[in-house]
């Protein structure tokens, strides 16, 4: 019974750091001018408790931003961000970029290639293709971080 009462008290606590900590940390988001699928993985960000801000950058000025980030070219999507020490490139889940900071793996950071459909602000969720979230490690090899099953 004080096992159970001690998780009821512990679990609220553990419950509201999450998002306290996702509202303190910079989250900077590096996209193109009026693209409607990084204001909407911005929004996906806001919803989980995320407070990304916007750069706007010209197509040529953000591909060199990615490389010189250590995103592999055959892994980019259409925006990148920063939060944390590391790279988040594309549709990557908010629940995906919690856990990285919060097992805080030695690596570039997470990227989902190309835009999934059925990732965060790429179509329905419950109707959605499989795919993959990859740990991007400092030689620029890749990693499975999370898999979606298709719905």
């Amino acid at each position: 019974m004080k096992s159970f009462l001690t998780s009821l008290t512990l679990a609220p606590v553990g419950f509201t750091a999450a998002p306290a900590f996702a509202q303190d940390t910079p989250f900077e988001v590096m996209k193109t001018n009026g693209c409607g699928c990084c204001l909407g993985w911005m929004n996906h960000l806001e919803d989980n408790g995320f407070a990304p801000t916007g750069e706007d950058m010209h197509g040529g000025l953000l591909i060199r931003q990615r490389i010189d980030s250590g995103v592999p070219q055959a892994m980019t999507s259409f925006h990148t961000a920063f939060v944390d020490g590391y790279v988040i490139e594309g549709h990557v889940p908010a629940a995906d970029i919690r856990r990285l900071l919060s097992e805080r793996h030695d690596a570039v950071g997470l990227v989902v290639p190309c835009m999934p459909y059925g990732s965060p602000c790429v179509g329905p969720d419950d109707n959605r293709e499989a795919y993959d979230v990859f740990l991007i490690n400092d030689d620029g090899s890749t990693d499975d971080f999370t898999s979606y099953s298709e719905n």
